[in-house]
């Protein structure tokens, strides 16, 4: 499952990259030549900014050996490089020193960095834990962009589960960014928890449905209305069905070969609002032959705009993007991100699955 945006090196707490590392001492070369060449330019003294720049890819020893290499250049007159005296010289020492200390300070907030990164996503990828690769005779792939940069759930979830065959959850719930995580966790938690003790579908929407009821009562008076949409779908064993039942959800496609159609279901009320009472929700079955995919998404993919501010069409682009050798969801992805110019504002949230009928060897 890919959910990671791709960033820069340094910004997930990497060393820098080379070429921030060769930088200083390329400069460093490049002045003494020039001013080897141009005796009677005044080049020696840009060295006094070699330090700070150092610092910033540098730990604290070499940015000090960086310092002390230029107060060597500037302060011995016979290599010819300048002939700083006094308080010159004194100014590029205390400009050394400190640099050496933006190094020291630097490596010890990247360390804290890298320690507070690794515990988020440790405690993200425990909510939303990577989708298996294979479920019974069902395989699965899943693709999570989280619209809030730096983080790795949003408001969007998906999960494939057992033992009734192979259930699946994809939901979109109120909002997105790091507020939404707690609902996500709470819905993902009674799903896990409902696939396990409820045998009817419907049964599982309607212990999701009552986990948001009882979250929005007892939440504070700023979210008085917690709601989620949600589709579930259940492969049940020995039968070539697919079980699905639409809580407010868009649509999944069925792609059969070349051939992509809407699911058509019966569509019921948004998870937490409390309306389907008594009765479960509706469940409708679709016949599927081994080899077809299921594609669920959530509306961050076909609510994205284009700069004409018109919508992603998903349906259309899957017979073409299906052909793509590295996968469907990652096409749909790179395919997303040129229509929207950069991703959409949204999570988004893909999950395919396949049903090929074989069972797992053991």
């Amino acid at each position: 499952m890919r959910r990671r945006r791709q960033e820069p090196g340094w910004l997930r707490g990497e060393p820098p990259p080379r070429w921030a590392r060769i930088a200083p001492a390329v400069a460093l070369v490049v002045l003494v030549l020039a001013q080897a060449v141009t005796p009677g330019a005044e080049l020696g003294f840009f060295l006094a900014g070699l330090p700070p720049v150092a610092a910033f890819a540098y730990g604290a020893a070499g940015t000090a050996v960086f310092a002390g290499i230029v107060l060597l250049l500037l302060g011995v007159h016979s290599l010819g490089v300048a002939n700083a005296r006094g308080t010159d010289l004194a100014t590029v020492a205390a400009v050394g020193v400190l640099s050496v200390v933006i190094a020291w300070v630097r490596q010890r907030r990247d360390a804290q960095l890298v320690s507070v990164r690794t515990v988020a996503e440790a405690a993200q990828l425990a909510v939303l834990r990577p989708v298996p690769e294979r479920v019974g005779p069902v395989r699965c792939s899943g693709l999570y962009r989280a619209a809030q940069r730096g983080t790795l759930v949003g408001g969007d979830l998906y999960d494939v589960r057992g033992p009734y065959g192979v259930r699946a959850l994809v939901g979109d719930v109120q909002g997105h960014g790091l507020a939404a995580v707690a609902t996500v966790g709470a819905l993902l938690g009674a799903f896990r928890e409902a696939v396990i003790d409820d045998a009817g579908l419907g049964a599982v929407a309607a212990r999701l449905d009552r986990r948001l009821v009882a979250d929005a009562a007892a939440a504070s008076v700023e979210h008085p209305e917690l709601f989620a949409t949600a589709v579930l779908l259940e492969f049940p064993p020995g039968v070539d069905v697919v079980r699905i039942v639409s809580c407010g959800h868009p649509s999944a496609l069925r792609v059969r070969g070349s051939v992509v159609e809407e699911v058509i279901v019966e569509p019921g009320p948004p998870l937490g609002l409390g309306l389907a009472g008594p009765a479960p929700p509706k469940v409708t079955e679709l016949v599927v032959r081994p080899g077809d995919q299921l594609l669920l998404h959530t509306d961050g993919v076909t609510e994205a705009r284009d700069a004409t501010g018109h919508f992603y069409p998903l349906a259309a682009r899957v017979p073409v993007l299906a052909r793509d050798p590295a996968g469907l969801l990652g096409a749909v992805w790179r395919d997303l991100l040129t229509f929207t110019n950069g991703g959409p504002n949204d999570d988004v949230a893909l999950l395919l699955l396949s049903l090929d009928g074989r069972e797992p060897v053991t």
